[in-house]
This record gives structure tokens, sequence and C-alpha cells, in this order.
């Protein structure tokens, strides 16, 4: 086992540590690490991971995340809280999703390879120290830095596992996410590449609850957003039996799961002026925008067949054929809680 799961179990005193899960160099020798923050409590409990970044234009779960650290109080803890800001530190520097030294999205990559790419590296390094350490993990995700969204939440399920669907709506809730996306795993035309790769589904085939928050847009800070899941973490550390119920509020009774979801894309380029919100659900018939070209005449002209929420819409006005206006959730229902 790693640096964190030595900490967590050595029969040290409780208190915090910090460090970086090594992973390679570069030419110049710089290393290449995971830092990481580990709070362990001076009562034995579970061990919560919030995982902050996997593609490097994601930012406000890192924010939220430190945020809510500085809230706890390891004396006062029953079991341990431990943060690893960033996954894949070549595209944070850049600010960009992917690594530039494989182009690989890193969470199709997990768990990894020891011997592979460096991405694959990543993967497996924060792989090994997260299985046999986490008993629930968060993986923090925004949306493309050219599009708005309301905080959402998507899980998967997992044949094999003991981790129910039910398990993850009930921890699901206690962020009031405007939808929670049951994610199908096989390819659907949904999303192109490994879904299986994912650090979440990763995390469920090893028994380990783990589900994806996504928290905006992407490469800007949005307190809304970092507000919302700093009050989740408590509320799911309270869950958890981490820290004391005085810091957390009654759940809801129901969350709203979509279960088929899909992207509008345009046909034409142009210049795109959005005449809805991301986060609002509409009836058959509305308008999500308009295009038009630089010669101001009507291009394109985008209404809804059936009902639909808006899960993220674009904010960026300038348009290509086949880029991507708005994803939608065309299917949900309201999902008790038990």
């Amino acid at each position: 086992m790693g640096d964190i799961h030595q900490f967590l179990n050595n029969g040290a005193a409780h208190g915090k540590q910090t460090g970086y899960i090594s992973a390679g160099s570069m030419a110049s020798g710089m290393p290449i690490g995971l830092p990481y923050i580990a709070i362990r409590g001076k009562h034995p409990g579970k061990t919560l991971w919030l995982h902050g970044q996997v593609h490097g234009d994601e930012i406000n779960g890192i924010v939220a995340a430190l945020n809510f650290l500085e809230t706890l109080d390891p004396e006062a803890m029953h079991g341990n809280v431990v943060f690893t800001p960033t996954g894949n530190p070549h595209a944070l520097d850049l600010r960009k999703k992917r690594n530039p030294y494989d182009d690989l999205d890193l969470d199709q990559c997990y768990p990894g390879n020891a011997n592979g790419l460096i991405s694959e590296r990543l993967a497996h390094a924060l792989f090994k120290e997260v299985e046999g350490t986490a008993d629930f993990l968060i993986n923090l995700h925004t949306m493309n830095p050219l599009f708005d969204s309301k905080a959402y939440a998507v899980y998967k399920v997992h044949p094999q596992s003991t981790v129910t669907e039910d398990d993850l709506l009930q921890a699901i809730a206690l962020f009031e996410p405007n939808v929670a996306c049951r994610m199908r795993v096989e390819g659907t035309g949904e999303l192109p590449g490994n879904i299986a790769g994912g650090l979440d589904y990763q995390c469920l085939a090893k028994n380990i609850p783990a589900f994806m928050l996504e928290l905006g847009g992407g490469s800007r800070y949005e307190p809304v957003n970092v507000e919302l899941a700093q009050r989740g973490f408590a509320r799911l550390a309270v869950h958890l039996g981490i820290v004391d119920a005085g810091q957390s509020r009654q759940k809801p009774s129901s969350v709203r799961r979509v279960t088929k979801r899909g992207w509008v894309t345009f046909a034409h380029g142009g210049i795109f002026v959005p005449e809805v919100e991301a986060g609002a659900t509409l009836q058959a018939g509305a308008v999500l925008g308009r295009t038009r070209n630089l010669l101001g005449e009507p291009l394109e002209t985008f209404s809804i067949a059936q009902d639909g929420i808006v899960i993220g819409l674009r904010r960026d006005p300038v348009s290509h054929t086949g880029e991507r206006v708005a994803f939608m959730a065309w299917e949900w229902d309201e999902y008790k809680l038990s």
C-alpha cells in the first residue's frame, strides 16, 4: 500500500498529512506527482475520498474540496477524508481536457497500467492508492468551458458490484443536483470511447461506491456550484458517520433520475444565440436558440420535438457543423428515497 494508506492505518496520532503520489518524471528531471491531502480522524471510521480533477479544465471541484477540508476538525472525526486535487497535472497546467503528451482521455484509462502511456500511469498511480483505502469516492467534474450547466450528477451501475443504484442515489441526493443521470457503459452513442474506464466505474468494480459530480462550466470559478458541492461534502460526511450530524441539514426525499440523454448538434456553422437557460425543464416545441450566418441570414432554429431538461447549454456563439448546441435529458422520473 502507498503513503496515504500507511498514514491512515499506522497507529499514529490523528491529524493531517500532505504529499505527492509519484507517477514518473519529465526530461528535465521534474517529478510527475499527484498532490494529496489526507485528514485522519481521532476515532476509527470510514474514508471519504474526493478527487478534484480528471480533466484539466475542471476547476470548481478543487476549490470546493479545499474549502470543505478547512472546516474539518480531526479531533472530532470518526474516520478520514482524502483529497487528490488533480489526477491529470499536465492537462491542468494547460487548462485542457486531455493530457498533451498522449492525447488520451484520462477518465477512460482506469484502473491504469504501470507500464503504459503517461495517462495510463497516472491512472494506475491513483487507483492503487484508492483501492483498499476509500470507502466512498466522488469524482469531480465540470462541463466543457464553452457550456453553462446547473450542478448535476452522473452515475453508473456495475452488474457485479455490491453497490446498488439506491446506494448511489441516496448519496447523490445530498448534493441536491438538478438531475442525476444514469449512464450506460456499453456503447449507446451517448458518448464515445471506453466508458468502462471511468474512475467511478472501476471503483464500483472494487465495491467502492462512487459517482461523478458535475459542477457547472469548466475553466472558471462559479461560487454557486462551489458552495453547493461544499454543502454536499458535509452532508455526505455525516451520512458516512465521519462528522457530527449537527453540521448538516435533512436530505431531500427524492432526486430527479435521468435514464436517457443526448446531444443536439449544429448542421451549419454560424453564430448561435440561446433563448433558454441551462437547467431549464422545457415542453415539446420549445426553442433552445437560433443561428445566423455572418450576413445576418437565419440558418437554424433549434426546437425540441419532446419534453426535455437542458443539462448543459452552449454559451460560445461561434459554432461549426457537428458541434454541440445543448446536452439534453429526454427521459426521467422522480426517484423516491428510502
